[in-house]
């Protein structure tokens, strides 16, 4: 079943003798993942009055998704995707537009054992699935005709098991962003390259 992440501190708090919980107050803290950025890969500077960006993906904050309850969201780091690649040169006859088209990750139940064999056991409980898809546009500002296009999609499933501490689960949610944004970054990358040089600042 569906957990959020104050489930999980509270199961972890739970576990804990009153005297220790007395002693520290709170729940362990979540641990600090290093932020996704990509500055370091350059950027690519079109000869386009500004960027916009635009969120078609709304996510919808209740199960089976749970890509809201990550210390980094999926669409936050699409962002910064963004915000690191893209660049103008405030001038020209056209704009940047880049639409976050998916960025959803969902949790579902894994079927598990019962009876002694479960006791004995640990199992796969939870399975995620991970979506995230991106996509560059160049658009005149008069017309708003669309003159370039790259997009790129990516997806990973990774699953855990029952007895998985809630900072590992972190680190699971947090590699599977890393890596389909890893995919999404080489695709938009390559077709900017092969596609859209005719926009770019000479």
């Amino acid at each position: 079943m569906f957990a959020s992440r104050r489930h999980f501190l509270r199961l972890a708090g739970a576990a804990l003798p009153a005297a220790a919980l007395a002693a520290c107050g709170d729940a362990p803290a979540l641990p600090k993942l290093p932020p996704l950025t990509y500055a370091s890969l350059g950027r690519f500077t079109f000869e386009a009055e500004r960027i916009e960006v635009v969120q078609e993906y709304q996510p919808p904050l209740a199960p089976p998704n749970v890509e809201h309850l990550f210390q980094q969201r999926p669409t936050d780091v699409l962002r910064q995707w963004a915000n690191d690649r893209l660049a103008v040169t405030g001038r020209g006859q056209h704009y940047v537009r880049f639409v976050i088209v998916d960025a959803r990750v969902t949790e579902t139940e894994l079927p598990r054992s019962t009876g002694v064999r479960a006791t004995f056991t640990n199992e796969q409980a939870q399975r995620y699935d991970g979506r995230i898809e991106a996509a560059i546009e160049v658009r005149q500002i008069r017309g708003n005709f669309r003159d370039g296009f790259a997009t790129a999609a990516a997806t990973r499933s990774r699953s855990v098991a029952e007895n998985i501490t809630l900072n590992d689960r972190e680190r699971v949610w947090y590699e599977m962003i890393e890596q389909m944004m890893q995919d999404v970054n080489s695709e938009l990358d390559r077709q900017v390259r092969a596609n859209m040089q005719r926009f770019m600042q000479m």
